[in-house]
């Protein structure tokens, strides 16, 4: 059973652990993102979920630096379902499993207990993303169920593709 203080041993001696992340941690959140080809938010945006939504994100250090995260929330309406707003992993870490090993310890964890469905929407090019979430439920012994969310038209921009909603789960408790 994974959960948020799970400790990895990459090929390196260092390791990697996996924790709630702290409004500290919303700085290189931030700057991680700054520094990749994700869709950029404020600073704020990642500072605030530190601090209001720590018990539904993960971060990811590896001897005491932010190398990646997850952020998510339980919708008010929806408190079954945990939706991820993002992923991000540093390009130092790519390849070793770290964004999986996240979500892992994002439906593992307590604030997580009544949840039976991980919800995420990804863009029809991302297809890193789109294995990453069939995966998950590959793992997991369960659906991933693929369906149209947001068409291009409801973004203000010509350059943003629309975004299929993929729903894991049911997630299996013991």
């Amino acid at each position: 059973m994974i959960n948020s203080q799970v400790v990895l041993e990459p090929s390196t001696q260092d390791s990697v652990t996996f924790e709630k992340p702290s409004v500290e941690d919303g700085k290189a959140m931030w700057e991680l993102v700054n520094n990749s080809s994700l869709d950029q938010n404020s600073a704020y945006k990642y500072i605030m979920m530190c601090e209001y939504f720590a018990d539904t994100c993960v971060v990811a250090k590896e001897n005491g630096k932010l190398v990646g995260f997850v952020t998510a929330f339980i919708p008010p309406e929806k408190k079954d379902v945990v939706f991820v707003w993002q992923i991000g992993v540093d390009s130092s870490q790519r390849g070793k499993g770290i964004a999986s090993k996240l979500l892992n310890a994002l439906v593992e964890r307590q604030a997580c207990k009544d949840v039976n469905y991980l919800e995420a929407t990804v863009t029809p090019s991302n297809k890193a993303s789109q294995s990453l979430f069939k995966r998950l439920a590959r793992d997991h012994q369960t659906d991933c169920k693929i369906s149209e969310c947001f068409t291009e038209d409801l973004f203000p921009s010509d350059d943003h593709e629309e975004e299929l909603s993929f729903l894991i789960g049911p997630f299996e408790r013991s």
